[in-house]
């Protein structure tokens, strides 16, 4: 037993004395990933990472499920001919002015495999033609199935084959603070990714579009983001991308996106009947303040108060005067102009709906049927 302990005992002091040698003559052989540069410079390198290993907080995921089914829309508006340029005597002096075809750049998201595209109205408005560019660097000819100014969206359609296609998300189920991605085509640059949070929900009065019930975020977006992706932690789409909020013309952390469940209508309504239909009951509704409360001798606190009904509008008709507060449209409560809008827009014309009104000290219920929003026309700066 003597025997073996001493023969041990050699064995690690002889172990132990090489490896002091070997530390101090070549101390870059014992050290993990060490490797030599081109300069002879001992580097220590990380080992690979294990096959799918995701570092923890990465949004790699996030960003492979969707980017794939954000595409590059570049459009061509023909320039418009000045009457006189025919004219030899203006084409000497002053040239072929406005010769050049205008363009433009934004982005869009797949969402059906059978091409139909989501974008901004004012990425396409005025286009004469319009390309798509894939992330896997495909192109096609896209169509214009349909457009919605008043929430500034746009439905395109693609030609092509075994097309990526992004997972509808539920933007209502949305908080401030949620982690968001937001994807784009900003500058031209090529696609890229940005993070942030949700600053902010149900952001209106912008003066952006007719109905406005934004989600806010810092991710930047930039120009050539509009008709992006905005999504969540799981790549699935919460948002269009539409507009910033800049002095400079690059981002300030003050992003714009249309939530998708207001696309996702947008996009049923048109593929649909080819529009987008709304409710529409024939009013002038201002914010209630205490000044309009006071000259109209009513009492609440809360609603949207109406300073003018349309002669025989579906309104007069169901019995809204002038003066009276709507606090509620079937069911759901109503605090500003932009929700009274969004909540009669929503109902289907035709069918009758409760709306709730307070009329001096009294709270009535009136029972009232919209009737179909007429189309208007908006003209936006790309």
């Amino acid at each position: 037993m003597k025997r073996i302990w001493l023969l041990f005992s050699q064995t690690v002091t002889v172990l132990v004395a090489a490896y002091f040698v070997v530390a101090t003559l070549q101390p870059d052989w014992i050290r993990k990933g060490a490797i030599r540069s081109g300069a002879g410079i001992a580097l220590m390198e990380a080992p690979p990472p294990a096959s799918g290993y995701v570092p923890p907080g990465s949004l790699s995921g996030a960003a492979r499920k969707a980017a794939p089914a954000v595409v590059s829309i570049n459009t061509s508006t023909a320039p418009a001919r000045d009457p006189r340029s025919s004219d030899p005597w203006f084409r000497f002096f002053f040239g072929d002015m406005g010769s050049e075809p205008q363009a433009g750049l934004g982005s869009g998201v797949i969402v059906s495999p059978d091409g139909y595209i989501l974008t901004n109205n004012h990425v396409v408005e005025g286009a004469d033609e319009i390309d798509v560019t894939l992330s896997d660097s495909r192109r096609g000819r896209a169509r214009v199935v349909g457009t919605d100014p008043d929430t500034d969206l746009a439905i395109l359609k693609i030609e092509l084959d075994k097309l990526p296609v992004i997972v509808l998300g539920n933007s209502d189920g949305l908080s401030v603070g949620d982690i968001v991605l937001a994807i784009g085509n900003p500058f031209g640059v090529g696609q890229t990714v940005t993070s942030g949070i949700v600053s902010a929900l149900g952001r209106s009065q912008l003066g952006i579009n007719t109905f406005e019930n934004f989600i806010q975020t810092d991710a930047a977006i930039n120009p050539g983001n509009s008709g992006g992706a905005l999504v969540d932690v799981n790549g699935n789409l919460l948002g269009i991308n539409t507009a910033i909020y800049s002095r400079s013309g690059g981002s300030l952390g003050i992003g714009f996106a249309i939530p998708v469940s207001t696309a996702r209508m947008v996009l049923d309504g048109i593929v649909r009947e080819g529009k987008v239909t709304r409710g529409w009951i024939g009013v002038e509704p201002n914010e209630l303040s205490p000044e309009l409360a006071e000259t109209f001798g009513v009492k609440a606190t809360e609603g949207v108060i109406i300073t003018g009904v349309l002669q025989d509008g579906p309104a007069a008709q169901g019995g809204i005067r002038p003066g009276d507060v709507i606090v509620q449209v079937a069911g759901k409560p109503v605090t500003n102009v932009p929700g009274l809008l969004s909540s009669v827009a929503a109902l289907r014309p035709g069918e009758a709906a409760k709306f709730q009104v307070q009329r001096g000290n009294r709270v009535i219920d009136l029972e009232l049927t919209p009737g179909l929003r007429p189309q208007t026309r908006r003209t936006r700066q790309r």
